[in-house]
């Protein structure tokens, strides 16, 4: 019988235990999310008369702790009225409704006691055959279930959802002594299709595999920092972006993570793994206790940790950083290296590793020291916490949200080199990896027929990674299944008859080359294949289109070639929509201005839950100008109804444009009409994303797609809607709102969107309203406050408001 999951019971409702409700509400899950009953009253119930007795007190934990997190940024669910699907209780009241949950997670403080407790009365309500586990980040799984029924015991496990469950793709499943296998592949399917996560099977060892060697990692540079006198500034410089991580780096990380959470997991492993090689790393260096002792933790303690946010006499406030030596809070410094200089040219991570430990200055001997003391760690731990390496490189890209994981990392540096330098570092790796060399292989990972084959430390081989048959991995099929590339896309044969355009332009944006590659591949679909997506793997999916170029036409004043090159664009997003084959998006994460513009002109959009998606172009002082003024023009036609205020449905879709709105996941872009409902669909899961668009291609070419009929018939509504827009951002103007030239480009929009000054409501086609975004789009990039925006966003990166 195959085991589904229609509710899912909550223990504990703390940070950790309302994520993971939220989470579970995010994919359409009933939860029961329980807590403790107060023990007495607070001043608020005091003053409203209420008693011990009163539901309102007893479900009081419960509640706040719910409703703090869903105030909380970045939100912990993809829409605020999933939380419907939550109900809340008290493990008093409410425990025997455990009984009609599939799965029961328990989420409570990290005391073993205390969990055997909950484990014992939830026994008396819990019905046979239903999932139990815990979300323990360290406590022995053996130890939780001691005494409990054998039905109890088959069916329990330790599932570790990284904080906020929302966002770490990382969920440690960890197998007790008796867990049932068929248990340990369902929810290692389940997290993976349905919560889309990276499911881990991890061995019941001390912190099991992500905190194992990520608090290693950490714990490793807070000696190192004062062993090489170094600033907290020069560590987060080197360990964020330029290696492949996280922009906050090290000590920004553990400020937003809080302190004490890392202390805690550190303290765990000093006490539970003896025998490491790198025990003595889990010991709290002076300054970390200092520290703890003065509660600043971070984010959680009136953000004062290793940077703390200072008010200043005029309001405004300035970040410090910690002075480790003095431990005191000083003025922050900037941190330079010259061999950041030479990596900012080099794109592929892969090809900077081995500039860096080549460097002769500070960074190079920072990065030997501290990529041999992770080399030679995880080496060590194969096969004592794995054996497969591969899960270890999994977890930390998961959990810890690594670009490369630390085999990857090695890879790319050369096992040799790798081992070399380790040595000068006064390091050895485990005996295997010399073992591995000796027998004539010399990488931990190889590729082959678009698979990843990992080196299996039994079998003295490369062996396939399982599961990849569930996605398609393009880093792994380019080379063998390119039909085309030009310097901004690669269109690769996914075969059964469906292309991929994958942009390779810097930061994904869309110029030029990116519109000859798409036009290039629904020439060659149209004539030999079935189907088109337009799918990556890059970070984003794309910023937008290429504003350097718009820039540099504008100065130019070469108005002539900027016309050609938005019609290009125009045109190129109408063959999106009416080419002779069926064409799917596949956004994910940032998809703004021409990214969305191209999204929603495809026949259908498959977009990962975490995308932003919005028409930001108000930011740079212009209109969108590929269709998407257009656009949202016609959808905000096609929701009319009869009798309906029908300017009022024009104005929102004028206000999403007009406040760059950007959806904060996939699912409220459906509230922005940008994704429609009945036609595109959200994918939890984005490895798995590129696999479903090229299904949904398939499916809509073997229904017997055909090509649409070009629209004359979008309702604009003239004057009426033109004259109430110039009157509102007249308000919004005298209110200072917004500035003048913000009221300059909400007017040239309500120009396009209410279809000219036309005297009444009449139909007009698609053509007309390209042609008017056009001509808005063409006079902006001629005011001198455009520019100033345009280079603003060049140069910083950010909006310029003026």
């Amino acid at each position: 019988m195959k085991r589904r999951i229609n509710k899912v019971a909550v223990i504990g409702s703390g940070i950790m235990g309302s994520g993971i409700a939220c989470h579970f509400a995010n994919i359409g899950v009933e939860v029961l999310l329980l807590d403790i009953v107060p023990r007495e009253l607070n001043e608020k119930e005091k003053k409203k008369g209420l008693t011990l007795e009163d539901k309102e007190v007893r479900d009081r934990l419960v509640n706040s702790s719910l409703q703090s997190a869903l105030k909380s940024k970045p939100s912990p669910i993809y829409h605020k009225d999933f939380s419907k699907r939550i109900e809340t209780g008290n493990m008093e009241d409410d425990i025997e409704k455990v009984s009609e949950a599939d799965w029961i997670i328990e989420v409570v403080v990290e005391r073993l006691d205390i969990k055997q407790q909950v484990f014992e009365k939830l026994e008396k309500f819990r019905k046979k055959g239903t999932l139990i586990t815990s979300n323990t980040s360290g406590i022995p799984i053996q130890q939780m279930n001691e005494g409990r029924s054998e039905d109890f015991q088959q069916h329990f496990c330790g599932t570790h959802f990284f904080n906020p469950p929302r966002y770490l793709k990382l969920f440690e499943i960890i197998p007790g002594p008796n867990t049932a296998k068929e248990v340990l592949n369902f929810l290692k399917e389940y997290g993976e299709k349905y919560l889309g996560k990276k499911s881990v099977v991890a061995k019941d060892t001390p912190a099991f595999i992500g905190n194992r060697i990520g608090i290693f990692s950490i714990m490793s540079l807070f000696h190192m920092v004062k062993e090489m006198d170094m600033t907290i500034e020069e560590v987060d410089k080197l360990t964020g972006p330029v290696i492949g991580r996280q922009k906050s780096a090290t000590f920004r990380t553990v400020d937003v993570v809080g302190l004490d959470t890392l202390v805690h997991v550190a303290n765990g492993l000093h006490k539970g793994v003896p025998n490491d090689e790198a025990h003595d790393l889990f010991a709290l260096p002076d300054f970390i206790q200092t520290m703890m002792d003065n509660e600043w933790l971070g984010s959680k303690t009136n953000n004062t940790g290793f940077y703390k946010k200072v008010k200043k006499e005029d309001g405004s406030s300035v970040i410090k950083t910690l002075d480790l030596d003095k431990m005191e809070y000083r003025d922050r410094k900037s941190a330079k290296f010259d061999v950041l200089e030479k990596t900012k040219t080099i794109d592929k991570l892969e090809d900077r590793y081995e500039v860096l430990v080549d460097d002769e200055g500070k960074a190079g001997k920072f990065y030997r020291k501290n990529f041999s003391a992770l080399f030679a760690y995880i080496s060590h731990r194969i096969p004592e916490i794995s054996d497969e390496l591969y899960k270890l490189d999994d977890g930390m890209k998961a959990g810890f949200g690594w670009e490369h994981g630390p085999f990857q990392m090695w890879d790319a540096l050369g096992v040799k080199k790798g081992i070399e330098m380790m040595k000068a570092e006064g390091k050895e790796p485990a005996a295997w990896v010399n073992e591995m060399l000796e027998s004539g292989t010399d990488s931990f990972y190889t590729v082959k027929d678009g698979n990843t084959y990992y080196y299996d430390l039994q079998k003295k081989e490369h062996v396939k990674i399982p599961g990849q048959d569930a996605f398609i991995i393009l880093d792994n099929i380019r080379e063998s299944k390119e039909v085309f590339s030009n310097s901004g896309v690669v269109v690769e044969d996914l075969g059964d008859g469906i292309l991929n355009v994958e942009f390779r332009s810097k930061m994904n944006t869309i110029g030029g080359d990116v519109l000859d590659g798409i036009n290039k591949a629904i020439d060659m679909a149209e004539k030999d294949y079935q189907g088109l997506v337009v799918a990556n793997n890059g970070k984003n999916f794309s910023v937008g289109a290429n504003i350097g170029m718009i820039f540099m036409m504008a100065v130019e004043q070469e108005y002539d070639e900027l016309n050609m090159a938005i019609k290009y664009f125009q045109d190129t997003m109408m063959r999106m929509r009416y080419s002779a084959i069926p064409t799917v998006s596949a956004p994910h994460a940032m998809t703004l201005g021409g990214g969305c513009e191209l999204s929603l002109h495809a026949d259908k959009v498959v977009a990962a839950a975490e995308t932003y998606i919005g028409l930001v172009e108000f930011g740079v002082g212009v209109i969108p100008g590929g269709g998407g003024s257009k656009e949202m023009t016609l959808r905000a036609a096609d929701t009319f109804q009869k009798d309906d205020v029908e300017l009022n449905r024009l104005r929102e879709h004028f206000l999403t444009i007009g406040m760059a709105k950007v959806s904060t996941s996939a699912h409220e872009a459906y509230d922005l009409n940008i994704l429609q409902k009945g036609k595109d669909i959200v994918v939890v899961n984005e490895e798995r994303q590129l696999t479903i668009a090229k299904k949904h291609a398939l499916l809509m070419a073997e229904n017997g797609y055909t090509k649409p009929i070009k629209r004359q018939d979008i309702k604009v509504l003239g004057k009426q809607a033109l004259g109430a827009f110039l009157v509102g951002t007249d308000q919004m103007n005298a209110g200072n709102y917004i500035s003048d030239h913000d009221k300059k480009i909400a007017n040239k929009l309500a120009y396009v969107m209410a279809g000219g000054d036309l005297s009444e409501a009449q139909m007009v086609s698609e053509q007309y309203l390209l042609d008017l975004e056009r001509e808005a789009f063409l006079s902006l990039t001629g005011e001198r406050k455009t520019l100033e925006r345009l280079e603003h966003m060049l140069k910083k990166g950010k909006p310029l408001r003026n």
